[in-house]
């Protein structure tokens, strides 16, 4: 107990003494026979208030022993089927938990991981990525503050992601144990393939191929390109022990519009046991033209090279950038984009509105609001002379078409005209004003329908400071690309809007998760979340077909039908109790990426090893890796010390005993005829 404790309740004790002398001594009008115990009793209430009050306390120490964690991560990926190491793999986790010296010094944590880290062991190998890298960098963060050295049970084999064996910043040593084969064997495959997604009719697109092969001897092959059983290219290939790698680039044509699937492959060795990764499927959108947008601008300004980087940055869209006076025809256009109007601009928004095209008016510090109020009648903006920052706040409402907050509230702000904005129009407001870090109901960017006719409206100027911030926060243009294009893709199309819209790509790599997505309004166009949808997919080919619920994420219905096999698919997603469905196709392209490997990466896993002041083992030296974890003194059970501060007495008694003594004392002060 501490010293100012004890003093207080000293003190307690003489202030209870003097209040129960003071009334039942010195002001008490008669002394009758019972004075001392009403008094006696008068001093056990006070004093116990006062020490319910002063609530002493005291510390109590708890000593405990904390074992340190051996984490053991196991790789679930399909890769270990595939060198048939799964249940080898099986049976040393199994052993692993029944080894009680190692249960006696360490706590035991079992993760799995493939393409991301679970907190489980449920083993299925069937994971069709892996990242060892993520997965080690993530164990890192959870045990930065502890000493939990990792038993990583892998073949090393990673498919995409940093590489795991050159960096030394992981604060645990990891022991890898070999999953796999560790001798090599004679194989030549299809390392890389480089093509883009979409091709234009009648044009060639560039193919470029990456071979290698691991063997001694002097061998000759063949690389070829088929689309269905006909050879559209080949060319004779030779590899040596030290010429053991080939680029080869070449064209394709593009003849045929719609998703065109080809096969790579290099002609397997007499000698070659892994004939899977001596082929790849791949495939190109071919389509019959490209988007087209015209940018007029009367000024040099960065935001031009952004709108010009991020419409390019597919290649299914191009731009044009004219200034005004240059603007002769614009029917070959899909969108207008007008940034910063001015008086110049009459002749352009003459020819738009007598071909009846879809615009996007940036406007800013140059912008001329007094033509720009005059030439339309759909917005105005108060005439001040003054401008005014604007920070960008997201609108989780907006549901003209799927959109996603890339992190806005980071964004640096736009720089508009000051004064009131006024919209005449009906409209849907995708950003709002923040003036000051305080959000408003005032437009930022807007779209507005009437129609067949689409407009969108950016009332500030200095996006190309978003697509650098949106660098600066990802490392890349893909986030503030993907916003910038889905609103050029709703401007650029005149198609009708539809209270059920669907999403999917028109192929995917049978390696990545395939994700089929839908939006669903009311009949209002509002987002409707209460909606019940339902995804029906068929197989072309074999007419195998199910029917999968769609589940709610943000503002979208989603599925994740990465389970289905290669092939085509139909698939139509409808409304439960309503009349409303959309349909599309897709294309699944037979690819396992963990299926490229004949044997474990045995170097990596040693340098990584080495980097982190581990060891490597194989899954036979079970005995070896756990007299190594026993005898290393770096692993050591820590007694800690854990300092509580306890109440000397439970208020509860205290209490009940206060309530008690004010009883007593007050029956017998009635009984005494002192009431």
């Amino acid at each position: 107990m501490q010293t100012q404790t004890v003093l207080l309740i000293i003190i307690a004790f003489i202030i209870a003494l003097c209040i129960a002398l003071f009334q039942y001594f010195y002001k008490a009008k008669s002394r009758k026979k019972n004075i001392l115990l009403f008094a006696f009793l008068r001093f056990l209430s006070v004093f116990t208030l006062l020490v319910l009050l002063i609530n002493p306390t005291f510390k109590k120490n708890t000593y405990y022993t904390e074992k340190p964690t051996l984490v053991v991560a196991v790789d679930n990926s399909s890769s270990i089927k595939f060198l048939k190491k799964n249940q080898p793999l099986s049976q040393f986790v199994n052993q692993l938990g029944t080894v009680n010296t190692l249960n006696e010094r360490f706590d035991l944590l079992y993760y799995s991981f493939s393409d991301k880290l679970k907190d489980s062991l449920a083993l299925s190998f069937d994971g069709k990525q892996t990242n060892i890298y993520t997965t080690l960098e993530e164990l890192d963060q959870v045990y930065k503050n502890t000493i939990a050295p990792v038993m990583l049970l892998t073949d090393g084999n990673q498919t995409y992601g940093k590489g795991y064996e050159f960096t030394s910043d992981y604060k645990q040593a990891i022991y890898p144990v070999v999953i796999g084969d560790t001798i090599s064997s004679i194989d030549s495959k299809v390392q890389q393939l480089n093509v883009n997604r979409y091709a234009y009719l009648k044009n060639n697109f560039p193919v470029e191929t990456i071979l290698t092969y691991s063997g001694d001897e002097d061998v000759n092959t063949t690389f070829q390109v088929k689309m269905g059983e006909t050879v559209v290219f080949s060319q004779p290939v030779t590899f040596t022990k030290n010429d053991n790698s080939k680029i080869i680039d070449f064209v394709l044509p593009a003849s045929k519009v719609g998703v065109n699937q080809y096969t790579a492959r290099v002609l397997p060795l007499d000698k070659e046991k892994n004939k899977i990764n001596n082929s790849k499927t791949f495939a190109v959108e071919v389509i019959d033209q490209k988007t087209s947008i015209l940018l007029v601008s009367d000024m040099v300004h960065p935001d031009l090279g952004a709108i010009k980087k991020s419409v390019e940055s597919n290649e299914r869209r191009s731009i044009t950038l004219l200034k005004p006076n240059e603007v002769k025809d614009i029917d070959e256009y899909q969108l207008i984009i007008l940034y910063q109007p001015t008086t110049k601009y009459r002749g352009v928004y003459e020819k738009i509105r007598a071909q009846k095209k879809n615009c996007f008016t940036i406007t800013g510090v140059k912008t001329d609001w007094v033509f720009l109020n005059g030439i339309q009648n759909k917005y105005t903006q108060e005439i001040t002379r003054q401008t005014e920052y604007y920070l960008p706040e997201f609108n989780p409402n907006y549901g003209v078409f799927l959109q996603d907050d890339i992190g806005f509230k980071e964004y640096p702000p736009l720089i508009g005209a000051f004064g009131d904005t006024k919209v005449h129009a009906n409209h849907d407001r995708l950003l709002y004003r923040s003036i000051n870090n305080i959000d408003t109901e005032d437009p930022l960017l807007i779209t507005i329908e009437e129609g067949e006719l689409r407009e969108a409206v950016l009332f500030g100027e200095g996006i190309w400071r978003w697509r650098a911030q949106s660098y600066l926060n990802e490392q890349k243009f893909e986030n503030f690309d993907d916003f910038f294009g889905k609103l050029i893709q709703y401007l650029a199309s005149n198609k009708r809007k539809s209270r059920l819209n669907t999403f999917a790509e028109s192929f995917y790599y049978g390696n990545t998760n395939i994700i089929i997505k839908a939006e669903y309004f009311t009949k209002n166009y509002e987002f409707d979340r209460r909606g019940s949808l339902q995804i029906f997919v068929k197989n072309k080919k074999t007419e195998a077909s199910q029917t999968i619920p769609m589940l709610l994420k943000n503002n979208t219905y989603e599925v994740d039908v990465s389970n289905l096999t290669a092939g085509d698919y139909d698939y139509t997603v409808t409304t439960l109790g309503e009349n409303i469905s959309s349909s599309g196709s897709f294309s699944i392209l037979e690819y396992n990426v963990e299926q490229q490997f004949l044997s474990a990466d045995v170097t990596k896993l040693r340098q990584l090893a080495t980097n982190t002041k581990g060891k490597l083992y194989h899954l036979d030296q079970m005995d070896a890796i756990v007299q190594e974890l026993l005898q290393d003194q770096r692993y050591q059970a820590i007694q800690k010390n854990k300092e509580n501060v306890v109440s000397l007495i439970d208020w509860k008694y205290l209490l009940g005993l206060l309530i008690i003594l004010l009883s007593v004392e007050w029956f017998a002060r009635k009984y005494n005829g002192l009431i």
